[in-house]
């Protein structure tokens, strides 16, 4: 028949009349019919996406199976590939397959069939597959031509019963033969296996678990059908994956609702090989192609990612993944893994989409709906199997019975048959002398001589008792669903028996969300700054205490003319804020500074924080990461009391609110409007609370000390106030908060002296301040001032890179006007950069 489309636009110029259109019944007599695209456009959608949804890409909840995997187990079955059977080409199957039942291309009944051989995407393989099935690493099966397929047990169990009309069979695609609807499923194939497709509209994505978690689910539900789905998920922990690992989820919402996310993860452990530490994984999540794994692992590796890694191996087998990770000497297993589970898809999601086809309709389900429609399937399978075994034994009883009344009679019988002219003569003789049916008759009719000796009698009586206990045990079945019930418990336990294991995926309770503090160790580390802009960090144990006058160790490597501005002990925890000459704050993970030996001088801080003309002046870390990279007083919008106090080196100082700071930019933020003309830089910054004094310390040995709250809170935009007034030649090099006992005061050549806080007198800012450290040709120029406590000790960095730790103990409380004792003994040419405190392995 012929289709001619009429535009809606053409369809609104027809006239309407009460009379039939003749061009209308012209083109009716050719077999043409008049319609509205959209109309046919629309049904024609529908009826494709309805054939996607029911013949592709949804499975059955009878029997779990998508159409092409039903199709496949049948035709194997028709073809004879038993399990004890040898294997035959794939490409016969098929071809059997594309032939008969399913023809949509050779490659996607080859691809399921792949797919139902391969231990790694079924947890519970349905065909055996002789050569090349593809591996976990994503190598495709070799060509059907050149693999061999068979049947596995668990098919036989799917397709048991079958052949006794258990269900129904409709045409093939050309009418040729027929197949089955659905197969018996003696198996609960969707829990077991899963499924995942996609539809028009609506998706399927199950997974697989455990059969005898779900058989004692199925043996529960059958002896109190009014089980909560609470009590069915004690029974069925959760997904049980064939590549094993971990999941974590909210199990009862998920087999509530049929609907859940999942957190899969792989198995990694330490070892020890030949005095190495190695990480090795051992188990991936469901459905990860294990190369794709490595690669993307060898990767973070290259772009330092993941640290601590020094090699990468795969030493998997067939069926058995080892993949081996050489840790670097002194690394942290535990980070490591984090970072893999942070990083890479060792940590992966499932999300639970429970649908399948319910009587042919899709229908989202929950864990006891699945248990319900199995029951429900096997119930019918049971009835109408039992039907046809009933059938078949009352024929079988019939027959019997009437060649026992013929051997009873057997000398009659033979007369008469002798008498008789031909069969139907015969046949017509026995039924009228003998009572006998047409069935009985034709039977004693083909019963050969041999049959009529005694033991076949015996035989024949036997067999009756026999058949008659069989026909009330399968009346008894049809005539109470309790006996059906019965059935279906003893064959869930069979099957438990049978393929029964123990769970290869383990259920956590929790998987925490890993935090930026899980991928890296925390520990006391040393950031240094150098002059020319080089930054690392080492472990604060890398310099051990030294007696004073000690002549210290090297602490890098530095070009020449270069030198350690700044040192800064902090936790690898901590964030940084970095603060430079020119007013700006750039932000940075302590850990992201790169680590270093003591001999090499780091990375350029200009590739670190992407800095213009500037030099990095101060850095202050915060105690403890937050999430989104704010601090802790930045969380909640307040300051917590907290402020940021600057000084300048020409005597001007700030305090702003750290709430200022609390959308850190990659392209820093401005703290300190300074000059544009560069005259004045920032010199320092410290945090302060309310009613904090500070000191500010000079190049020619002035300081002044003044309370913080003199200072009114400012925005970022402006310059500040004066905060000392010095002598043309002088500048600010020191900015200290004054909340500890003592000011240490360290020169140029290496002199320093401890003075107590209260020998300076408080003034208001703005002021000349008093004398800090008599300064003479001896001494040299002030370098910098720190405030200490008794207990605290100090490290000290000269020009050419000598780093010295010494206690506070090694120096005395001395007056203002002193000039100090040597600290630390200077070569020719070198002089003292930097100082800083160490108090308890934090540093400032």
């Amino acid at each position: 028949m012929h289709l001619k489309v009429y535009p809606l636009t053409r369809a609104r110029k027809v006239k309407m009349t009460p009379n039939i259109d003749p061009k209308v019944v012209e083109d009716e007599k050719k077999g043409i019919i008049q319609t509205e695209v959209s109309g046919e456009m629309k049904k024609a959608y529908l009826d494709y996406a309805m054939s996607v949804i029911v013949s592709r890409a949804i499975p059955s909840i009878e029997d779990g199976l998508k159409p092409v995997q039903r199709r496949i187990l049948y035709a194997m079955n028709q073809m004879g590939l038993k399990p004890a059977t040898p294997t035959k080409k794939s490409a016969r199957v098929v071809g059997e397959v594309m032939g008969k039942y399913h023809p949509h291309g050779d490659s996607s009944i080859y691809e399921a069939m792949v797919r139902m051989a391969q231990d790694f995407s079924l947890r519970y393989p349905l065909v055996f597959g002789q050569g090349n099935f593809g591996s976990i690493d994503g190598d495709s099966a070799a060509a059907m031509r050149y693999t061999e397929a068979r049947l596995k047990d668990l098919s036989l169990d799917l397709l048991e019963d079958i052949d006794k009309e258990t269900v129904r069979f409709v045409p093939n695609y050309d009418g040729s033969t027929k197949e089955p609807e659905l197969l018996p499923g003696k198996l609960p194939t969707l829990m077991l296996n899963g499924a995942t497709g996609i539809a028009v509209g609506m998706a399927t994505n199950i997974p697989p678990h455990n059969l005898t978690e779900v058989c004692d689910a199925i043996v529960a539900y059958i002896k109190k059908p009014e089980i909560t789905i609470e009590k069915l998920c004690e029974i069925v922990t959760g997904p049980d994956f064939p590549t094993g690992g971990m999941v974590q989820g909210d199990m009862t919402e998920l087999y509530k609702t049929g609907r859940g996310r999942l957190i899969m993860r792989g198995k990694i452990s330490a070892e020890a090989i030949k005095n190495k530490e190695v990480l090795v994984i051992t188990e991936i999540p469901y459905m990860l192609n294990k190369t794709t794994l490595l690669i993307h692992i060898a990767n973070l590796v290259r772009d330092k990612k993941i640290k601590d890694i020094s090699d990468l191996r795969d030493e998997s087998s067939k069926g058995k993944i080892r993949v081996v990770l050489e840790l670097r000497k002194g690394a942290n297993p535990k980070f490591v893994i984090n970072s893999l589970y942070k990083y890479t898809r060792m940590q992966d999601s499932f999300n639970v989409n429970f649908l399948a086809l319910v009587g042919g309709q899709p229908k989202i389900l929950n864990l006891k709906n699945v248990v319900e429609e199995y029951v429900n399937h096997r119930k019918i399978i049971i009835t109408n199997r039992s039907k046809y075994e009933l059938k078949k034994a009352k024929d079988r009883q019939e027959i019997v019975e009437g060649l026992l009344i013929a051997l009873k009679n057997i000398d009659a019988v033979i007369i008469l048959i002798k008498k008789s002219k031909s069969k139907t003569e015969a046949m017509e003789r026995l039924v009228q002398k003998f009572k006998l049916t047409r069935k009985q008759a034709e039977a004693v009719l083909e019963t050969r001589l041999q049959q009529l000796t005694s033991m076949e009698v015996d035989k024949l009586k036997k067999e009756a008792e026999e058949l008659k206990k069989r026909i009330a045990e399968f009346e008894k079945i049809l005539g109470d669903v309790k006996e059906i019930l019965k059935i279906i418990v003893k064959e869930v336990n069979e099957l438990k028996t049978k393929y029964g294991d123990n769970r290869r995926t383990r259920v956590l309770q929790r998987i925490s969300e890993i935090s930026e503090k899980d991928l890296v160790q925390k520990r006391d580390v040393v950031v240094t700054i150098t002059e020319k802009g080089y930054c690392k960090r080492m472990d604060v144990q890398t310099y051990r205490e030294q007696k004073r006058g000690g002549k210290g160790v090297i602490g890098s490597g530095l070009t020449t003319g270069d030198f350690v501005k700044q040192l800064l002990v902090c936790s690898t925890h901590d964030y940084l804020m970095f603060f430079t000459t020119r007013g700006r704050v750039l932000w940075l993970k302590a850990y992201d500074i790169p680590r270093a030996e003591r001999y090499g001088k780091g990375k350029a801080l200009i590739n670190l924080l992407g800095l213009r003309d500037e030099k990095i002046t101060k850095v202050i870390s915060i105690e403890r990461l937050a999430p989104k990279g704010v601090p802790p007083d930045m969380q909640d919008g307040t300051s917590g009391g907290n402020f940021l106090f600057m000084a300048t080196r020409k005597g001007q100082v700030k305090k702003i609110s750290l709430n200022n700071f609390s959308k850190p930019r990659a392209s820093g933020v401005k703290a300190i409007n300074l000059p544009a003309d560069n005259s004045d830089v920032l010199i320092g910054v410290e945090v302060v609370k309310k009613a904090q004094e500070v000191l500010l310390a000079t190049r020619k040995g002035q300081a002044i000390r003044f309370s913080s709250d003199n200072v009114r809170a400012m925005g970022r935009a402006s310059y500040g106030v004066t905060g000392i007034k010095m002598g043309k030649d002088d500048e600010v090099v020191g900015l200290e908060v004054l909340n500890t006992d003592a000011i240490l005061t360290i020169s140029k050549k290496g002199y320093g002296k401890r003075t107590a806080v209260k020998n300076y007198r408080k003034t208001a800012r703005a002021g000349k301040g008093v004398i800090n450290l008599k300064v003479s040709e001896k001494t040299g120029e002030v370098v910098t001032t720190v405030a200490v406590n008794d207990e605290d000790g100090i490290i000290i960095t000269t020009a050419k890179g000598i780093v010295i730790r010494t206690s506070l103990k090694n120096i005395r409380v001395m007056g203002r006007a002193a000039q100090g004792v040597r600290i630390v003994k200077l070569q020719q040419g070198d002089y003292v950069t930097d100082l800083i405190r160490v108090q308890n392995g934090n540093g400032k």
